[in-house]
């Protein structure tokens, strides 16, 4: 048992290197050698989030490693959280509660700031746990980003903890991407840099070890160990749309259609994770001018620029093909800021996805919707009176909807109704997510959009046996001797 507490950070050659998937590993493993372990990202930039045992908003990806944990998810996890809602601006959101929007370069004076919040979340979870597990953010290496830098190697130094460095082989180029980053980096920061570690190899590893013998001479750093190519595993995305295609239904069953139009500014599409990974189910992302083809379902998903994201959809011509769809009987689905998209009007007054205005909804449900300065975030559980059956989940949304539409509720949670759905049926609107993760709301859900025998399926369980099989990975694939000796010497 580690007798204080120790820090360890993961940072990544690029984005999507394996960084989320790495951590999550780590934390699980470590937890089953029987350490308390906390995952913690100092700044994450996504718009996939999650609400938090202590009422705040944090990265989803910092959810999933609290899971790995068997932790509640806390604020102290992700206490910078940048949701963009521009091309050059986002919503700051410091220890789980929105301080304003911020163009890039008003934040990047504003780091100063937040680097106190980083170090206070981390001083609290180091006080609480035998171990803190770090992820970076992005590359170390981005120059123009280095000054006030608290995502990385800022961090690493502020707090004098030692990092392991991941590449994803699966891109190509991984042992220029290893020698690359390590020489941008001052000369402290390479001594950091106690290993690396290799992710998504798929082949014989005989045939990689040349190149691992070369790296490890070159450097004078070892490399850890290989990942293997995990087939199949399920990871909630930390911001991207999944790389993995979209399973496809089993040959011989009814399957039901969904589409979904991807946003530019599209947040918590994990939302649609249970949908993809349904057996019975055949989900499709419709990107910018690609084809609306025919569905038995669509979902519009949450978005964080909801008056942008509607003049997008008109453009993209799903006003006509929504229409379509529900004169041949289809059904719709809008999850949050999809749910306000349904309704007559659309109002911001106080600018808080940019600037003022009002526009038209699609006007399918008869309700509008203001969006108010402070985000409502809640977890909220109760039952879908579709079905009467047991739903959880969360809400993260400024907006407030009223209007008729409301008095014909879909969900009950208790001491409120929540939710719209249209007299003749068709058109459902709320602003949970993680609807279709519970497994019985999920297959209601489903057999209301068409599906007659739907079946359940334990999303849950599925999250679960995925970070079963990277502590797995961890074990076989890693050296953990030094693994624990790095944790150990820091």
């Amino acid at each position: 048992m580690i007798s204080t507490t120790r820090t360890l950070m993961v940072q990544g050659t690029t984005s999507d290197a394996g960084k989320s998937l790495l951590v999550t590993a780590l934390c699980r493993w470590w937890v089953k050698q029987g350490i308390r372990v906390a995952p913690f990202k100092p700044q994450n930039m996504a718009l996939n989030s999650a609400v938090s045992v202590d009422g705040g908003e944090i990265g989803r990806a910092q959810a999933v490693q609290a899971q790995a944990c068997r932790l509640e998810p806390h604020t102290d996890m992700n206490p910078v959280l940048l949701k963009p809602n521009t091309e050059v601006g986002a919503q700051v959101i410091i220890h789980g509660h929105a301080i304003g929007n911020m163009e890039a370069s008003d934040y990047h004076d504003y780091k100063r700031i937040a680097h106190q919040a980083v170090l206070e979340s981390h001083k609290r979870l180091a006080a609480d746990f035998d171990a803190v597990i770090v992820e970076g953010a992005g590359s170390p290496a981005e120059i123009n980003l280095r000054d006030n830098d608290i995502a990385n190697m800022g961090f690493a130094e502020a707090v004098d903890c030692p990092v392991i460095l991941v590449a994803d082989i699966d891109r190509g180029g991984v042992f220029a991407h290893l020698v690359g980053t390590l020489a941008l980096l001052s000369e402290s920061e390479q001594k950091r840099i106690k290993g690396f570690v290799i992710n998504r190899f798929r082949g014989d590893i005989a045939l990689l070890q040349s190149g691992l013998d070369w790296l490890e001479e070159y450097t004078g750093k070892p490399v850890l160990g290989v990942l293997p190519y995990l087939r199949g595993l399920h990871l909630e995305a930390e911001d991207a749309l999944p790389r993995e295609a979209d399973i496809a239904p089993q040959t011989g069953v009814p399957y039901l259609r969904v589409i979904v139009p991807v946003l530019p500014r599209i947040s918590n599409h994990t939302d649609f994770d249970p949908l993809r990974l349904h057996p019975q189910v055949e989900l499709q992302f419709i990107g910018p001018n690609d084809e609306i083809p025919a569905a038995d379902l669509i979902i519009l998903p949450g978005s964080k620029s909801i008056r942008n994201d509607l003049a997008y959809l008109r453009k993209q011509g799903w006003g006509c093909a929504i229409q379509r769809h529900l004169r041949y009987g289809g059904k719709l689905i809008g999850i949050c800021g999809g749910f306000q998209m349904l309704g007559q009007t659309v109002h911001d007054p106080l600018g808080v996805e940019g600037g003022s205005g009002s526009c038209d909804g699609l006007g399918l449900l008869e309700l509008e919707t203001t969006l108010a300065a402070e985000k409502q975030l809640r977890n909220v559980s109760g039952k879908l009176l579709i079905g009467d059956v047991t739903v959880s989940g969360y809400e993260i949304h400024a907006g407030v909807t009223s209007g008729l539409a409301l008095g014909h509720p879909v969900i009950n949670l208790g001491d409120r109704v929540e939710g719209a759905i249209s007299q003749d049926g068709q058109v459902l609107g709320t602003y949970l997510h993680g609807l279709f993760e519970s497994s019985e709301a999920c297959m209601e859900l489903l057999k209301w959009a068409g599906l007659s025998d739907a079946k359940k399926q334990d999303y849950h369980g599925l999250r679960e046996s995925a970070i079963e099989r990277l502590a797995d990975a961890v074990e076989i694939h890693l050296n953990t001797d030094k693994l624990r000796h790095i944790l150990e010497a820091n």
